[in-house]
């Protein structure tokens, strides 16, 4: 038998099923799915010390499960003492098995180890994507706080095929993101 992760197996067993009742779809393929989840960490330091950015490289590659890319400027900027194709940050794109597999440690064990945790915002882009700014990366079970040298943020991008935000946040909800509850007017 092939493996197939749980969230996947919800979407297509649960979700699907749930968004063409609620928005009245007319095909399967019109239900909005996750494309990719991009991780991405900007380490502004990096232009003093290049070892940050290795270091940075290496454990945004644990987190996700899949070797990280670096990221580098496109210009100069002098205040920044920043130079044209200099690495400052590190990003990773999931899809597919890899990326319900990220989505579920995130929702059941990475997010709630924030301290004070009461959901995450509900601001979508217009375009039915979705970002998750964490403060902290030491959240992820995959890092070992002892090894940690400079606590950074990570922020988590959710790109869905849906058309509108509302039909995202349904999405997403569905697949179990703890959303603040804020009361629309």
């Amino acid at each position: 038998m092939e493996y197939v992760p749980n969230l996947k197996r919800k979407y297509q067993e649960e979700i699907i099923p749930k968004l063409t009742k609620d928005f009245g779809y007319k095909s399967v393929m019109q239900v909005p799915r996750l494309q990719k989840i991009v991780l991405n960490q900007g380490v502004g330091q990096a232009v003093a010390d290049k070892k940050l950015i290795e270091i940075a490289q290496e454990e945004i590659s644990t987190i996700a499960g899949q070797r990280a890319v670096q990221t580098v400027s496109r210009k100069d900027i002098s205040n920044f003492k920043l130079r044209k194709k200099m690495p400052i940050g590190v990003k990773v794109t999931l899809r597919r098995e890899r990326m319900y597999e990220f989505l579920e440690r995130l929702i059941s064990v990475s997010l709630p180890r924030i301290r004070d945790f009461k959901g995450v915002n509900n601001k979508f882009d217009g375009r039915g994507n979705y970002s998750l700014g964490i403060q902290e990366h030491i959240i992820f079970p995959e890092i070992d706080i002892d090894k940690i040298n400079k606590i950074l943020g990570v922020e988590v991008t959710f790109v869905t095929t849906s058309n509108t935000d509302e039909e995202a946040y349904a999405l997403l909800k569905e697949f179990g993101i703890p959303f603040k509850n804020v009361k629309k007017n």
